[in-house]
């Protein structure tokens, strides 16, 4: 791991999170950051896993999936973690990478602290949670009229 260099920080200001943001805000949030990379096949954790951190792809594409079943396909820009850090349970999801990889990933301090000194990138992930929640909620009510179409089918067949 390491701290993110110049072209990093060039790259976070073009990031959506950190949009309309100055760029020594940037540097500044992203200072405490760490670069990692993975190659691809990499699994960056588990569902289950304890959480620590948060991330943000930089470059590279991932998948999140749960059970086998593919949540997400993740790609430049895309930040995921920050569930587990802000309700303190575990991964909720598995994360692969699909190409090589390079993340900037916030410790959960550091994470805290993001929230606390930019409220403008809180604003957006919660925005962004929003999203998810309304994508899950649709899955969810999808899944439903399925099984209840498929009991319909099986009751009026017996």
């Amino acid at each position: 791991m390491a701290s993110p260099a110049p072209e990093d920080l060039r790259i976070a200001s073009r990031i959506a999170v950190f949009s309309g943001l100055r760029p020594e805000t940037i540097d500044r949030l992203i200072a405490p950051a760490t670069i990692v990379t993975l190659k691809q096949g990499d699994c960056l954790f588990h569902q289950g896993d304890a959480a620590a951190a948060f991330f943000i792809i930089v470059d590279g594409w991932a998948t999140a999936s749960r059970n086998g079943l593919t949540l997400a396909v993740l790609g430049p820009g895309s930040f995921f973690g920050e569930l587990a850090l802000l309700d303190g349970g575990d991964r909720t999801a598995t994360v692969v990478a699909d190409t090589d990889l390079t993340l900037l990933v916030l410790s959960r301090r550091e994470f805290r602290s993001l929230q606390s000194t930019a409220p403008s990138v809180a604003y957006k992930l919660l925005v962004e949670l929003g999203t998810r929640l309304r994508r899950a909620d649709a899955m969810l009510a999808d899944l439903a009229e399925r099984d209840a179409a498929a009991l319909a089918a099986l009751s009026s067949s017996l």
